[in-house]
């Protein structure tokens, strides 16, 4: 299988991030796609990862019913590579690193909805969430093996970040379904200023 074959690449706003729509070979048996290729995708350098010596360490699968939202979250010692395996997902990446270099500074935003064989590779320094659209599973390599100390997040709706969710239908109120530690995170600015007292 060429490169061309395996996947192809669409451009995004913020520096590292890259999404892929993957192949799918299907047949009255079943399909298959390549999930992750070395030589496709390239070496995960510290410019594309955000970190030295980065490589995938650990493989999760997450599940989510219409209307969760999982966000924002961030990480400073790991790459996430997203792939979603069934159902659709609106992806919010946040470029926070002009944040971070400067507290006056606006964050990037980009929202993208990603469906079957799609992915996206987020770097170190771009916080990240997603909106189940429809019934969702979503298959993500990471460079780090899970480490509560760099389990970092900030509010989804932040008003200062202002990724734009849409209205969720399927819940009472239009808003999203969210866990106990995405409904209390802090800020953006409270999170940064908490990095910088570290």
């Amino acid at each position: 299988m060429s490169q061309n074959e395996a996947a192809s690449e669409s451009a995004s706003r913020i520096r590292g991030v890259s999404y892929r729509a993957l192949k799918r070979l299907a047949d009255p048996r079943g399909s298959f796609v390549e999930i992750w290729r070395t030589s496709i995708l390239g070496e995960l350098t510290e410019e594309s990862a955000g970190l030295p010596g980065a490589q995938f360490v650990q493989a999760n699968l997450s599940t989510s019913a219409a209307g969760v939202l999982r966000g924002l979250h961030y990480h400073r010692h790991q790459l996430d590579y997203w792939t979603v395996v069934s159902g659709r997902a609106l992806v919010a990446l946040v470029d926070v690193r002009p944040v971070l270099a400067d507290p006056a500074a606006h964050a990037v935003v980009e929202l993208r909805e990603l469906g079957p064989a799609e992915t996206v590779t987020i770097p170190t320094g771009v916080a990240h969430g997603f909106l189940a659209v429809e019934p969702l599973q979503l298959l993500y390599l990471v460079t780090n093996e899970y480490d509560g100390s760099d389990e970092l997040g900030f509010a989804w709706d932040d008003p200062a970040v202002g990724v734009p969710w849409p209205r969720v239908d399927s819940t009472p109120d239009g808003r999203p379904i969210l866990s106990d530690r995405d409904r209390s995170n802090p800020s953006l600015l409270e999170l940064v200023e908490s990095l910088r007292l570290r």
